[in-house]
């Protein structure tokens, strides 16, 4: 048996059944490799290595997750953790209870371990928005992992993780996902309960996990998903095996290719590893099918009002009051908010609650907002009838491979525009994937594409079958390679 840090969950199963390795064995390795590649990745925020050892000693490895360690987006509460959002403003901040996807993961056996960095408070593209620390691409340290879940991302990628929990606000499961060469699904929206993850955008938040194979994603989905009653967005569903369509082929499957999504500004080597992968698709069996999303220009726009409408009031109980950071020898009351939300929020929270402060107030709020949300009916309206023709969408997921740290990080509107081929999935509240399709050079470096599948809302275990069912044969070595040492 192979390293166990080399190996995916279903993999890692396996050797607890046949007793080649234990909890805690799996835990020390995954502690050694952490200790190794993390000081040039930065993937993990803080880990709790003795809990952690604990628990695994308890481990029942007959449960659907039995054993299995998980990192968890820094935005997740669970309890007794620090959950700070890669923000100043929580600094500090002890979560005191488990949010509900926790208390499932723990239910079916797995073991949380490890706080994953992320963008602050979730909104940014590259994880360079964290107050603490920059997380690295495996493939190449010298560039981004994505974001805003780039911590899951690469912590997966570079083999410091089996699996990582995410969230996905406007693309930041599956656009890391795509840039580290690894597998990331945003559910449907209400798929998975949101209570005891921190609010970005809530009409638009959804948690999903982040993995080394599709079959990982949908154990871990067998698990988390379901209502909650503590979340009156999640909804109530009968229960649903999300491996249920593994193993099959794309015989007879119809695919669309939105013309919208192949664009002028795309990096060409991107569109054309994107465009040989799904001529693999036609080529497993898939009836290519070309549709059109007319409205997908406006997405971005519409995205960055909706979404920084919701962070602006999310974000409004981070006054210092009850909890969080709290300025000092403020002179009154209204000295005590600004000095506090000014030294707690880094730039491009403080830039994304102006922007949404902004589109709310009165006498703009007609312009912007309620046009906006006018516009995501339409955008909506896209999806419906193109799923009316088509099985599934299939397009990239992100318009490049991985940029420089640094290089965009003062430009806010090329920035955003990383999204643009996420953003209208959380928009229409349907699930998304992404995984990996191929590899590009950049200056040397070999850098991963990542190829996007779209499903109708709910539609999960189809999404995930298709996947799979490309995974088997177009993913290659892709999801055992990063750039570190093995």
């Amino acid at each position: 048996m192979s390293n166990p840090t080399d190996l995916t969950i279903s993999s890692l199963q396996e050797g607890y059944r046949c007793g080649a390795f234990t909890p805690v064995d799996v835990l020390r390795a995954l502690e050694e490799r952490i200790s190794a590649v993390d000081p040039i990745v930065g993937a993990y925020l803080s880990r709790d290595f003795d809990t952690a050892v604990a628990a695994a000693e308890k481990a029942d490895i007959t449960l659907p997750l039995g054993g299995v360690p998980i990192g968890i987006k820094d935005a997740i509460n669970v309890q007794g953790e620090s959950c700070t959002c890669a923000s100043r403003m929580l600094e500090g901040f002890r979560s005191p209870y488990d949010a509900t996807v926790i208390s499932r993961l723990r239910s079916a056996g797995a073991i949380p371990f490890g706080r994953m960095n992320m963008d602050e408070f979730a909104m940014g593209s590259s994880t360079e928005n964290s107050a603490w620390q920059k997380t690295r691409n495996p493939w190449d340290p010298a560039r981004i992992p994505g974001g805003s879940s780039g911590g899951s991302a690469a912590a997966v990628a570079a083999r410091e993780a089996f699996a990582t929990l995410g969230s996905d606000t406007g693309g930041s499961i599956r656009q890391p996902a795509s840039l580290c060469g690894v597998v990331g699904l945003k559910p449907s929206y209400g798929r998975v309960s949101r209570y005891g993850l921190v609010a970005f955008a809530s009409s638009l938040d959804q948690i999903g996990p982040i993995a080394r194979s599709t079959r990982d994603c949908a154990s871990i989905m067998n698990v988390i998903a379901g209502k909650d009653a503590r979340d009156s967005t999640s909804l109530d569903l009968p229960s649903e095996d999300f491996s249920a369509r593994l193993g099959g082929d794309l015989k007879g499957v119809k695919l669309g290719i939105p013309k919208e999504y192949f664009v002028d500004g795309m990096d060409k080597r991107v569109r054309e590893c994107v465009e040989n992968a799904i001529r693999q698709c036609e080529h497993l069996g898939a009836e290519l099918v070309e549709i059109s999303l007319p409205h997908t220009s406006y997405a971005v726009g519409v995205y960055y009002i909706i979404a920084t409408a919701e962070a602006s009031a999310n974000l409004a109980r981070f006054d210092g009051v009850r909890y969080g950071h709290r300025a000092k020898d403020p002179k009154d009351l209204l000295d005590h908010y600004m000095r506090s939300r000014e030294e707690g929020f880094g730039s491009e929270v403080k830039r994304r609650i102006i922007l949404g402060t902004y589109v709310l107030s009165s006498g703009y709020y007609d312009a912007y907002y309620v046009k906006a949300q006018k516009v995501r009916t339409l955008i909506r309206r896209d999806f419906t009838d193109a799923f009316e023709k088509v099985d599934a969408i299939v397009c990239p997921t992100s318009p490049d491979p991985a940029f420089k740290i640094g290089e965009r990080i003062d430009d806010p509107l090329r920035m955003y525009l990383a999204d643009i081929f996420t953003i209208a999935t959380n928009l229409a509240g349907i699930c998304g994937i992404s995984v990996p399709c191929g590899l590009v050079e950049d200056e040397g470096t070999s850098l991963p594409v990542g190829l996007q599948f779209l499903g109708k809302p709910l539609d999960e275990a189809r999404l995930l079958g298709i996947a799979d069912a490309f995974e088997r044969e177009g993913s290659g070595d892709i999801l055992t390679r990063s750039g570190l040492p093995a």
